[in-house]
């Protein structure tokens, strides 16, 4: 059984989930990786609270109660399996459709967030969706459980947009900071974006090393056979990206995301979950 790292993309039955996949599987082709489709089922509200329902009842009629919600409850489990099952046997056939093979499908009852902590250590990189199930009747830009999961983990995440193009030109917000540069040389040495143009962009309060810490972005990536443009314009981080994004024509973006280390002002706290909502293009999340 091969132990190399995976592709994990987590789906939910919403509309997003064919993106999802197609992205996921544009990403296990570049990187020659395995893809898993994993998708959670979330456990019963009354399960997971260990609400009680008997009340001031008799034993008996308590003791029927418990055993008609038990049989509701499984009734209800079996047939949320057996949807997730036609859910992701189709998923399955898009995935090989779409150039994967031998996808793997699992599904898993729990909380998406412990989930894929659980499963982290085998996997190179996560793709979700930017927005969700919840997003159909909520109309929410930037799906409840992004920033929780995105927290949670290690791995680079990719998180997706509705309606899938395969990435042409790449743009990293570099700031020189730990994660960035981490992000710089994960670029430089995985097959992921391999061939494509890339565009370091440099924004934020200018500090004094700044050109220093842009140049080694460059001749990082230079060294490593891209061809880059590197930039820097100071001013409002968030906005600088969102606007270069558009004048670039770049269809991904790198960045940095929820860090506690000293990034500037981009990426720290909700300025991650501002650009998510303002950049209508995947962004690799990196942490």
């Amino acid at each position: 059984m091969s132990n190399e790292k995976k592709v994990l993309a987590c789906v939910d039955q919403s509309r997003f989930a064919d993106d999802v996949v197609d992205y996921a599987a544009w990403a296990a082709r570049r990187m020659q990786a395995p893809l898993e489709l994993l998708h959670v089922i979330d456990r019963p509200a009354d399960a997971a609270s260990g609400k009680d329902h008997s009340g001031a009842i008799g034993f008996d009629a308590q003791e029927s109660l418990l055993a008609e919600l038990s049989s509701e409850d499984e009734a209800r489990s079996r047939a949320a399996r057996e949807r997730g099952r036609i859910f992701l046997n189709r998923l399955r056939e898009r995935a090989i459709a779409a150039g994967v093979e031998s996808p793997d499908v699992r599904q898993r009852h729990g909380v998406v967030e412990q989930t894929l902590i659980e499963q982290e250590e085998g996997v190179r990189l996560f793709v979700l969706g930017r927005r969700g199930e919840s997003a159909e009747t909520t109309q929410r830009d930037l799906g409840r459980n992004v920033e929780r999961v995105v927290r949670a983990l290690h791995q680079p995440i990719l998180a997706v947009t509705e309606g899938f193009r395969a990435p042409q030109r790449i743009m990293i917000a570099f700031d020189g900071g730990i994660v960035t540069r981490r992000g710089v040389e994960m670029v430089a040495t995985s097959p992921l974006f391999r061939g494509l143009p890339l565009h370091v962009l440099m924004s934020g309060k200018p500090g004094q090393d700044a050109a220093r810490q842009l140049e080694w972005a460059r001749t990082t990536l230079v060294g490593a056979g891209f061809e880059v443009v590197a930039s820097h314009l100071p001013g409002d981080a968030e906005s600088i990206i969102a606007r270069q994004v558009l004048a670039q024509g770049a269809d991904l973006l790198v960045m940095g995301a929820y860090s506690h280390s000293p990034l500037r002002s981009l990426l720290l706290g909700s300025k991650t979950s501002d650009l998510l909502r303002s950049a209508r293009i995947p962004v690799l999340l990196l942490r």
